[in-house]
């Protein structure tokens, strides 16, 4: 028996309401370009438009003009999808308040995760939308998940609860020196300005 290996996520389909408040969402709020349109091929009635969350990837809503937007709350129970979490820089996550308060939307405040801020709202159907922001970057050649699994076995090493910001700190500072090369002899950290 054998895995069937993934390479990441392809797509993401979402069944929207009707085609404009789709797109106002989706482009108009969160800024996902709209990159094309066909029918849903299973269902030629509904559309099926294509957005870029920003990764070259793709999110995709089945729209139908007899759909019209509702704030109902939708199912979380096993099997159900929770929340849909999107990457936003500092500097755009630092506006998300103030933005989500201009159009009158409901959302949770900034949380506090430890090694990412995060805030969450409902999209115009009711589904949970999470926005984060990581606290940091990885160091040249590594991704988010690495900083974050070598954090982890450091958190779980110190018997901490969670990850935050000093198991983030001696990730990448570990990974570096794992990842690069020096003429030093001794790579520990030292204290220049002690007599």
């Amino acid at each position: 028996m054998r895995k069937i290996q993934t390479q990441g996520v392809h797509h993401i389909t979402i069944t929207g309401a009707d085609r404009q408040s789709t797109i106002d969402f989706w482009e108009g709020v969160l800024g996902m370009p709209f990159v094309f349109d066909q029918p849903n091929l299973d269902a030629p009635e509904q559309g099926h438009l294509y957005f870029d969350p920003g990764d070259g990837r793709l999110i995709t809503v089945f729209t139908s003009e007899d759909r019209k937007p509702g704030r109902h709350r939708i199912d979380q129970g096993p099997g159900s999808l929770h929340h849909l979490a999107f990457n936003v820089s500092k500097v755009s996550f630092d506006q998300v308040v103030d933005r989500l308060d201009a159009r009158g939307v409901k959302h949770s405040g900034v949380k506090d995760r430890g090694f990412m801020d995060s805030i969450y709202f409902r999209e115009p159907n009711g589904m949970l939308i999470e926005l984060a922001s990581y606290r940091f970057e990885p160091p040249l050649g590594y991704t988010h998940t690495d900083v974050l699994h070598r954090a982890h076995l450091i958190r779980v090493a110190a018997g901490d609860d969670h990850i935050d910001t000093v198991h983030l700190a001696d990730a990448i500072e570990k990974l570096v020196h794992e990842g690069t090369k020096t003429l030093s002899s001794d790579r520990a950290a030292q204290n220049p300005f002690a007599s």
